[in-house]
Formats: structure tokens, C-alpha cells, sequence
């Protein structure tokens, strides 16, 4: 049976099929990672030809316990990525329904109704996505209000530009997980890591669940070292709240209107969001629009300065 393709950003390969050019001739906005990644530092060999050790692991997890201030009651795993917790999760809810706000990120959804589960609204089970994707949206603690009779998921993979705004301090209590990860403000979607913060049983199930080696020896070194460096962190957010201002002014000016977003995406409306991602597009400039509504158009940060001045031309012509 073929696993049906769900939709996303990037897929750089399928647009350069249809519209043409080469890779390195690309703008690639349609997803909300940092174009401006952590600098990768030498591995050592050790991490490439031995077997991941428990060493390497605890500093890592003890590095994203200081960068993210979790509770001393509460326990951390990694992972190889967001998504492989993400698909875990179901295994640790009881009942057969769950509560996602929508539209969100969809391999939630898929998750839980790979595991047999269905929709419904005021489930004991609740997954929210702080700040939302691909909206921004942030819940206050009143909206998700998190009690004992059921799981609340929080995926904050985009919440460290605004760490203020993160509700890590929940997961000192029995039933909230929160997913954290280093592909989206570090720009290390393809280092393939994040973590899961809650009570001490639930993370020992998950732990369980994702075998022994679960996050690659170059990960864990990468990881950690991005983890320790809080001033590049700080200089980040700074940078990223200029440029999504200089990004909202190019495309504002243009004509459309502000849905909402992060610093490392916006989400912006206008009458035919297809054919403006075709017009992008054959310019060689990527963006991301849903299927679920004809007006929006999600853009991400240019890299260079040659990149914002292809999307200021494209969108002026």
C-alpha cells in the first residue's frame, strides 16, 4: 500500500520537475527555516564510525535542559527529528479521540489517525502547535488548559524566537509533553533532531518506544554545541525580527494583506494565491500555499541579498 504524500513545505526537487532551472538557481521560501543556520563546527571521526554512547547523550540532554529551562520534576528524550516523537505520541494517550486545533501542521493528525484515533472537539487528549503553523497563533494556558484527565501535546518547534512565550514550565505536571527541535530557528532541518520534555513516566515510555541509538553521533555533537551557544541564540532573534520586518514591508507593499506568522515565516492573503505562487514560481522563487484555502501564501526569510531582491522584483512585477 502507498502511503499517501502529505502536503508541505520545500519538495525543491518536484517545482525545479515542472518549472525548470537548476537547484542553486532557487529561492526556496516555502518553509519557516532559518535560511542563516547554526555554523557547523568539525566532528570529531569518533562521532561518525562508533555506535552513539551515553556520554554523548547526557550532555546533550543536559544542554537542552539548561537552553530551555525545563523543571528540575520533568525528563527529556531525543530523537532523530520532531516527526519521529510526533508519530510516537499516540501510544501514550488512552481513548480513542483527540482534540487538534486546525488548520496546523498535519502530521499530528496523521499520527493519531494512524493509530486508529478520530477528531473530535473537547477530547481528554489535546495537541496544540505554540506558536501555530501556519498561522503563528499562540495559545494562552487558559485555551489548552491542561488538567490530569487526559494528554496535552504542545509542539513548540517554532517557539524559540519567543522563548518568553513557551509553556515548558507545564511540563513539571503529570500529563503535559512538550516537542522542541533544531531544525526550524537553528536552520538544522537535516540534522534530524528534537526533543520531548514531560513527567518521567511518560518520557520512560517514549525512551522505550525509540530503541537505543535513536539521535545519529554527529547530532549529538552538532546538538549540544548549538545548544551551549545562547549568544548566537540571542544575536539570532535579533537578527530574525529585522528581517521578518523588512519581509512584511516588501510584501505588504505589494499589495497583500497580513494573516499572521512567526520570525521565521508570515502568512499573507490575497484574492488568488495560486496563481501568485505560479507567478514566484516561475521565477524560480518557492513559496507555500494550502489546499484548505484559495488566499493564503506562507513565505519564509531570503538568504542572501540577491534572494530578497529576486522576491521584491518578482512580487513589483
Amino acid at each position: 500500500m502507498t502511503q499517501q504524500q502529505r502536503d508541505h513545505g520545500g519538495g525543491l526537487d518536484t517545482a525545479i520537475a515542472k518549472f525548470g532551472g537548476q537547484r542553486s538557481g532557487w529561492v526556496d521560501l516555502s518553509t519557516g527555516i532559518n535560511p542563516n543556520a547554526y555554523p557547523l563546527r568539525d566532528i570529531p571521526d569518533y562521532a561518525w564510525t562508533g555506535l552513539p554512547d551515553k556520554a554523548a547523550l547526557d550532555h546533550l540532554l543536559a544542554a537542552a535542559r539548561r537552553f530551555w529551562k525545563v523543571p528540575d520534576g520533568a525528563a527529556i528524550v531525543a530523537a532523530s527529528g520532531v516527526s519521529a516523537l510526533i508519530s510516537q505520541v499516540p501510544t501514550l494517550c488512552h481513548g480513542q479521540t483527540v482534540s487538534i486545533e486546525k488548520p496546523t501542521y498535519n502530521e499530528h493528525e496523521a499520527s493519531f489517525r494512524n493509530a486508529g484515533f478520530s477528531l473530535r472537539d473537547g477530547s481528554e487528549t489535546k495537541v496544540f502547535v505554540h506558536p501555530n503553523n501556519p498561522d503563528g497563533r499562540r495559545f494562552s494556558l487558559q485555551e489548552m488548559a491542561p488538567d490530569l484527565s487526559g494528554l496535552t501535546v504542545i509542539d513548540e518547534s517554532f517557539c524559540d524566537c519567543t522563548p518568553d512565550a513557551s509553556h515548558i514550565a507545564l511540563t513539571s505536571g503529570p500529563n503535559v509533553i512538550v516537542l522542541k527541535g533544531l531544525g526550524k530557528f537553528w536552520g538544522l532541518a537535516g540534522l534530524r533532531l528534537g526533543f520531548a520534555i514531560g513527567a518521567p513516566d511518560l518520557i520512560a515510555a517514549l525512551t522505550d518506544r525509540l530503541g537505543p541509538w535513536a539521535v545519529s553521533g554527529p547530532a549529538l555533537h552538532i546538538g549540544a554545541a548549538a545548544l551551549h551557544d545562547t549568544d548566537w541564540a540571542s544575536d539570532t532573534r535579533c537578527a530574525l525580527a529585522v528581517k521578518t520586518k523588512r519581509l512584511d514591508t516588501i510584501v505588504l507593499g505589494s499589495g497583500l494583506n497580513m494573516v499572521g506568522g512567526t520570525d521565521l515565516f508570515r502568512l499573507y492573503s490575497c484574492a488568488d494565491s495560486a496563481t501568485l505562487y505560479e507567478k514566484l514560481a516561475t521565477n524560480h522563487i518557492l513559496t507555500r500555499i494550502f489546499p484548505y484555502s484559495k488566499n493564503w501564501i506562507r513565505i519564509g526569510l531570503p538568504r542572501s541579498e540577491a534572494d530578497w531582491h529576486r522576491l521584491q522584483q518578482a512580487l513589483g512585477d
